[in-house]
């Protein structure tokens, strides 16, 4: 069985009805979206669960070998040569674990958004894709679209009708453009439905995405 990851936990109302499940990036940890429950106003909505899992801590090759919250290894700029597919796995297997525990505590598939940051991102990919079940959306913020050559056999057909939401910033240089536009693409070519905004920032957020955002959790809840 898999231990839970542990988490930060928020509700916006006694006896949620809809989950939050939100990754964050490389070498940060559940405390660093924490903010984005204010800034979001979600008010009028139902009751919500924000949870924010910290990943393990492992050494990372990209940053040598430094031990640190990591999702999985990254071992170069490239991103997607030699990619970690067993620290993806086994992430994927904790991911899904948190899902499952929603599950048990009465809320449905259908109301869980998955949502992550960078390495997060990468991560609300690989289990959202292969979730079989469909969930509310899926968050996709500047990331990426990890095991791509693998994942058209992998991913489970009753999840196309879940709504994508993938945001990136222009000047990224950590998770350049061009990766961004191409796992849009490939996420599009396999007939998933994907709301996609572009933004002059760099690896970051900014106040025009969160309102975005916030637009379309209404719309995937409502």
């Amino acid at each position: 069985m898999t231990q839970l990851l542990e988490n930060i936990e928020i509700e916006t109302a006694p006896n949620p009805e809809v989950a939050i499940i939100w990754l964050h990036g490389l070498g940060a940890d559940g405390n660093d979206f924490v903010p984005i429950v204010r800034e979001l106003d979600l008010a009028g909505l139902p009751g919500i669960r924000f949870v924010f899992p910290h990943a393990k801590t492992m050494p990372v090759t990209i940053n040598g070998g430094y031990v640190m919250r990591a999702w999985y290894d990254i071992t170069g700029a490239e991103l997607t040569r030699r990619e970690d597919e067993g620290g993806l796995r086994a992430s994927q297997r904790d991911v899904e674990a948190l899902i499952a525990r929603e599950k048990e505590r009465g809320i449905p598939a259908s109301r869980i958004i998955l949502a992550g940051f960078s390495q997060g991102c990468a991560m609300t990919l690989q289990t959202g894709l292969r979730h079989p079940e469909k969930l509310a959306g899926m968050l996709c913020l500047s990331g990426y679209l990890p095991l791509a050559t693998v994942v058209g056999n992998e991913r489970n057909e009753v999840g196309l009708s879940t709504p994508i939401f993938m945001a990136h910033g222009r000047q990224d240089h950590v998770v350049p453009f061009l990766r961004a536009e191409q796992s849009r693409d490939a996420l599009q070519a396999m007939g998933y439905q994907v709301e996609w905004h572009a933004y002059q920032m760099q690896h970051s957020l900014c106040l025009e995405e969160v309102q975005d955002i916030s637009k379309w959790i209404r719309k995937v809840l409502s």
